[in-house]
């Protein structure tokens, strides 16, 4: 079973770590989630649930959660670190994409993201601001160099989505496709043509 970690950060778009949890637990993924002190508000109003229920929600499905100041975390080591397949940031704030950036670790997030580059774990940093400022654009190029997959949120519409959950769905899709996960999260491009 393929073991995952999923930042939360305060950045917009909790819809996002959203469907990716259902989605993920649908491919019967093992998951383990840190969520930063500012996502859960922007959890509770962007997704009108007491981020209290969002996580027991998650927990009684398997999801394990982490507490963005436990650098005591078995998560926080290398050596734990290495089992996983990859560590998500979605959505990610360009905060954290500045500290990630600047090798930073002010909490677990920060810390998880910092191990994944040096232990060379998949780390994917999906980015939800716009426009984006020169320091963004440069944070971005500075860690794709250093092995992460930045992956500024741009859903597709080829795929005529009918509802928001399906414009998020592609976004996820797109995240486990770099991954390379098998999955069916969204409609591929001409996918019915014959």
């Amino acid at each position: 079973m393929s073991k995952l970690v999923l930042c939360i950060t305060a950045a917009s778009g909790s819809i996002y770590a959203q469907r990716f949890l259902e989605r993920a637990l649908e491919l019967n993924l093992s998951l383990d989630c840190i969520v930063s002190e500012n996502a859960r508000r922007v959890i509770e109003y962007e997704l009108e649930i007491p981020f209290e229920e969002f996580q027991k929600h998650y927990a009684q499905r398997g999801v394990k959660f982490h507490p963005p100041e436990d650098f005591f975390s078995p998560l926080a080591s290398g050596s734990r670190l290495s089992l996983y397949r990859a560590v998500v940031v979605l959505p990610c704030s360009v905060s954290t994409l500045g500290a990630v950036a600047g090798g930073i670790t002010d909490n677990l997030i920060h810390r998880v993201c910092d191990v994944a580059l040096k232990e060379r774990v998949d780390l994917i940093m999906a980015v939800r601001e716009m426009p984006l400022s020169p320091i963004h654009l440069e944070n971005m190029l500075k860690l794709n160099r250093a092995g992460a997959k930045v992956f500024p949120i741009s859903p597709g519409f080829y795929n005529k989505p009918q509802k928001v959950e399906d414009i998020a769905d592609f976004v996820v899709g797109k995240i486990f496709d770099l991954l390379r996960l098998e999955h069916n999260t969204y409609t591929r491009w001409r996918e019915n043509e014959t």
